[in-house]
C-alpha cells in the first residue's frame, strides 16, 4: 500500500480530516466529487491554494471528511487540513505555505449570547420613562 498523509484542519465550527495518498489529483469529499459540494470557482480555488502554492497540483488524491459548519467554514477547513498534510508529506514545502497564510487557523467564531441580551452584543432597548 503507498504511503498516506492524514492531518485536521477547523474553521468555526466545521472541522475536516484530509488524506493525501499519491495519485493524479482526484479530489473526493465525503464521498463525492468537489466540484459538486463547492460548486462556486472560489471556494474550489480556496481548496486548491495549498497545492498550487507547493506545486503539487496533481500529484496527489486527496480523500476528505467534511463535517458541520457552512460552505466556507469547510472549504476554509479543508484548506487549512491540506496545508498541514502537506507538511506531514515533505517539510521542505513549509516555508512556502507559512509565507502564503495556508498554516494558521483562523480563531474567529461565532460569539456567545450574553444573558439578559437578545445576542451577543445587541441589548434591549431602553425606555427613558
Amino acid at each position: 500500500m503507498s504511503e498516506t498523509y492524514t492531518a485536521t484542519g477547523r474553521r468555526k465550527t466545521a472541522v475536516a480530516r484530509v488524506w493525501l495518498t499519491p495519485g493524479t489529483g482526484e479530489i473526493t469529499i465525503n464521498n463525492e466529487p468537489f466540484e459538486e459540494i463547492f460548486p462556486t470557482l472560489t471556494l474550489q480555488g480556496q481548496i486548491l491554494e495549498p497545492l498550487q502554492v507547493s506545486n503539487v497540483r496533481n500529484k496527489f488524491d486527496i480523500k476528505a471528511v467534511s463535517r458541520s459548519g457552512g460552505l466556507h467554514g469547510q472549504a476554509d477547513a479543508l484548506k487549512l487540513a491540506i496545508a498541514r498534510a502537506l507538511i506531514v508529506f515533505d517539510a521542505e514545502l513549509r516555508p512556502d505555505l507559512k509565507a502564503a497564510g495556508l498554516l494558521r487557523r483562523d480563531p474567529r467564531a461565532k460569539e456567545r449570547k450574553k444573558p439578559g441580551q437578545p445576542g451577543a452584543r445587541k441589548r434591549y432597548q431602553f425606555s427613558k420613562r
